[in-house]
């Protein structure tokens, strides 16, 4: 992705989607062959830095994770990735995956917002993911369509 490329994005209002802490996870988890590893750490510093580029350049960025690679329930360190590797601040990482997933999928009449009508899709954490991104992989509270399908207690 080049300057060009970003550019065009920008101008259709095309998302980017990173799907960034996969390539963490692998390069930590993957157990590859030295000359794969060596690969995956190349191709993995042009992929960061084009999309620090894409994220500076305001393009429109959602969240995806290609959740197969690791282990279900890790999909929030995308976001971690995006605050602390990429310089997004905490409230447009979530927006990753709240409002701007829904307006990507065309679901915007229906999920990304916390508001009547829409199907009441909820988590909540124990803290203020503002102020530690972090907090969101230990989710507390779940809502799907209005039906309670984790409550931690305090």
């Amino acid at each position: 992705m080049n300057e060009e490329d970003i550019a065009a994005m920008k101008s259709h209002g095309t998302y980017f989607v990173p799907t960034a802490y996969l390539v963490d996870w692998i390069q930590v988890n993957g157990h590859l062959p030295p000359f794969y590893h060596q690969k995956m750490m190349d191709v993995a510093a042009v992929a960061k830095s084009n999309a620090k580029k894409a994220i500076a350049a305001h393009v429109k960025i959602a969240l995806g994770t290609d959740a197969a690679v690791y282990p279900h329930g890790m999909n929030a360190h995308e976001l971690q990735v995006y605050v602390e590797q990429f310089g997004m601040s905490p409230l447009a990482a979530i927006q990753t995956g709240t409002l701007n997933a829904a307006d990507l999928m065309g679901w915007s009449d229906r999920v990304g917002a916390l508001e009547a009508g829409k199907w009441a899709d909820i988590i909540a954490v124990k803290g203020d993911p503002l102020s530690d991104i972090k907090l969101l992989q230990h989710v507390s509270f779940v809502m799907k369509s209005g039906v309670v399908y984790k409550h931690e207690a305090d």
